[in-house]
């Protein structure tokens, strides 16, 4: 979908302000925030896709005015209300009091060096072999999705180079509303700045982006 979290190239946001020596967190509740957030996802009910279009999905009024942990608990909140571990009137009250869902597992403390070690790999095999190689010229597809997907905006109905085959990887844009891990090849391809941005960019510069293999077609 075309969320506000798709930023890439647009005008009138202001310039990047990267901290000197910035902190994980900037407040103790953001460390909470993210381990609640680790936590939740591991009870096994959402994929990190579900949970990332979740983010995406917020109003964009509200995620604009929100910060980076902020938007991952109003998320977090949509989610565990979808999957009936809230109510509204659990959230209203601050404690429980409907019914709720049993988790499929509990992620206790003494596991987490353990799972957050193991990590969530999201490569598979692919049946068939890789469509594009390294060095072919491919357009990526021009379409605006309601659902979720990786494509970013400003790359979408541009020419660029494959510059590596990576690997098979879940598709995140079926994965995300439970319609199955569906893996494709993913490619690393390299853009012209001013393919990206036009006329004015500058002539130096190229963006990568890594793409699954039913974004491209051959240019």
């Amino acid at each position: 979908m075309n969320g506000p979290q798709d930023l890439g190239g647009q005008m009138g946001f202001g310039p990047v302000a990267p901290e000197t020596d910035e902190p994980y967190f900037h407040a103790a509740w953001e460390g909470r925030a993210l381990g609640v957030t680790l936590t939740a996802g591991a009870m096994g009910a959402w994929n990190i896709d579900e949970s990332r279009h979740a983010r995406e999905s917020l109003h964009p009024a509200d995620y604009y005015a929100s910060s980076y942990y902020q938007i991952w608990i109003k998320a977090l909140e949509v989610l565990l209300k979808r999957h009936g571990f809230i109510s509204d009137r659990d959230l209203a009250e601050g404690r429980a009091i409907d019914p709720a869902a049993t988790p499929k597992r509990v992620l206790k403390a003494e596991n987490v060096p353990a799972a957050l070690a193991r990590g969530g790999p999201c490569n598979r095999p692919v049946a068939t072999p890789a469509l594009f190689k390294a060095g072919q010229r491919v357009r990526t597809k021009n379409f605006n999705p309601n659902g979720h997907t990786r494509l970013p905006r400003y790359a979408r109905g541009r020419q660029g180079t494959i510059e590596a085959v990576r690997d098979g990887f879940v598709f995140p844009d079926s994965n995300a509303h439970g319609q199955g891990e569906n893996p494709q090849w993913v490619y690393t391809v390299v853009f012209d700045g001013t393919e990206i941005w036009g006329d004015g960019a500058d002539p130096t510069l190229t963006v990568s982006i890594d793409a699954w293999e039913s974004y491209l077609e051959p240019a």
